[in-house]
């Protein structure tokens, strides 16, 4: 059944690689065989630059990162820049740096606090010593019968025991 499946999908996936060559275009038909003239029906003029046109290229031309009208705020200080880029670098060492890096170092390498590892270490232990002392693994009687007590049937009434 598994092999049956698989042949299938084989033949899907040739069906549409054959679909898919069908459909791709040749690109030779979009070769441009006329003449390369500048003839043009339409007289071209240049257009005057309106005052706002003005404005905008000699906003634009100015690309200097450091200027003031260039500067965009990270968001701590909107009319200091220096302030604001001290802030947002001071933030971002002490988020990064000391939290994320140094923090997942600490959680990664802490003492075992809740004793697991110690746990599974002294369970193999007494393990080992019962097999070695021809004990069973878990001993019935863990807890002596005499010192435990449990109600009687009448306190018990309808409750149902699963043991």
């Amino acid at each position: 059944a598994i092999w049956r499946a698989l042949a299938r999908q084989g033949r899907i996936v040739n069906q549409l690689h054959a679909a898919r060559k069908q459909l791709v275009a040749q690109p030779a038909c979009f070769i441009s065989t006329s003449k390369k003239n500048k003839d043009v029906s339409v007289s071209v003029q240049p257009m005057p630059k309106s005052e706002e046109l003005k404005k905008l290229e000699e906003h634009f031309a100015d690309t200097d990162v450091h200027a003031d009208k260039n500067w965009v705020s990270y968001g701590w200080e909107p009319s200091d820049p220096h302030y604001d880029t001290f802030v947002h670098h001071v933030t971002m060492f002490f988020t990064v740096t000391m939290c994320v890096c140094w923090g997942t170092f600490i959680l990664a390498y802490q003492p075992d606090h809740k004793n697991l590892s110690w746990r599974t270490r002294e369970a193999f232990l007494e393990l080992e010593r019962r097999e070695k002392e021809g004990l069973p693994l878990v001993d019935p009687d863990y807890i002596s019968s005499d010192s435990m007590v449990l109600p009687s049937d009448e306190e018990l009434g309808d409750v149902e025991v699963i043991v």
